[in-house]
């Protein structure tokens, strides 16, 4: 078929834009704005160019929260991913089962960021909660997410594998639901392994959900900030302060609003650099298995 010269398509796609331009551009140039000003009171402000940037690049707090999310992020997606990937390929494939162990699953992508912590600040207390209980009373371990920074570390990150593997369960589930019938046939007839088969079938199929999967996720707990708000508060110290609530701080409880604009659009160029790096590392990655 051939395309139309005079195209007028195009103005259907034009509110989207303009959506777009109002939720997103307008308010991005705000921050810009923002970025290179000392702003005095509202309306008033003095351009103070790249000050502020120069300013947040050389603190070490910034560098130590930099640092606290790098370290988480990577934890988390590299249980997550594997852990996902596991679950998924246990998942029965036919039948009735198929339906309720995925109602299952969902149920914690359901829960809403505040409560998912909530319930843990409840099931983590040493006093009262489940776990908290167990391990200190009947399993003898001093547990104390509220006073020690690597207990507090761990419930955060068990919380997050809790909350968000489902999705990367779900995701896998597709992919592999998406493999023709024939692929396992051919590889049974030449007497393939359950791990070739894996290797060489499952694993470069689910390349695309696991590059969605693994952006998502890395996206989601590099600006991860209510869970352990409501957790911790950030706490004991600073062993769970990451970036978006050492912005918060910034922003709100400071009212540095200029160095808050400079650190979050550094914030935002990091996070579609790292994404971007993600992005061509599976993708060779899977250009390299399905050779």
């Amino acid at each position: 078929m051939e395309k139309w010269d005079d195209n007028k398509a195009w103005f259907l796609v034009l509110p989207v834009f303009l959506v777009v331009a109002f939720s997103a551009i307008i308010p991005l140039m705000t921050v810009v704005n923002y970025s290179v000003q000392d702003i005095m009171a509202p309306g008033q402000g003095i351009f103070v160019g790249p000050e502020w940037y120069r300013e947040v690049l050389h603190d070490p707090r910034l560098h130590e929260a930099f640092l606290r999310q790098l370290i988480y992020s990577f934890t988390v997606l590299a249980v997550e991913i594997p852990l996902g990937i596991a679950v998924a390929l246990t998942l029965p494939s036919k039948g009735w089962r198929v339906s309720a162990c995925l109602v299952l699953l969902a149920l914690p992508l359901l829960i809403p960021w505040n409560v998912v912590g909530t319930i843990w600040v409840v099931f983590s207390r040493p006093d009262i909660g489940l776990s908290g209980m167990t391990l200190n009373s009947l399993l003898g371990i001093p547990y104390n997410y509220t006073a020690d920074p690597m207990d507090s570390w761990l419930t955060v990150v068990i919380m997050d594998i809790w909350h968000w593997t489902p999705l990367v369960v779900l995701l896998c589930y597709a992919g592999l639901q998406a493999i023709p019938e024939a692929y396992y046939q051919a590889a049974k007839i030449d007497g393939a392994s359950r791990w070739a088969v894996f290797r060489f079938i499952q694993l470069p199929k689910m390349r695309g959900v696991l590059m969605i999967a693994v952006l998502l996720r890395f996206m989601d707990s590099f600006m991860i900030y209510t869970e352990p708000f409501v957790l911790t508060g950030g706490g004991p110290g600073n062993s769970t302060t990451f970036l978006s609530q050492f912005l918060t701080k910034m922003a709100i409880g400071q009212f540095d609003l200029g160095p808050a604009a400079a650190f979050s659009l550094i914030y935002f160029l990091v996070i579609l650099l790292l994404s971007y790096i993600f992005y061509t590392v599976i993708t060779n990655l899977g250009k390299g298995v399905a050779k």
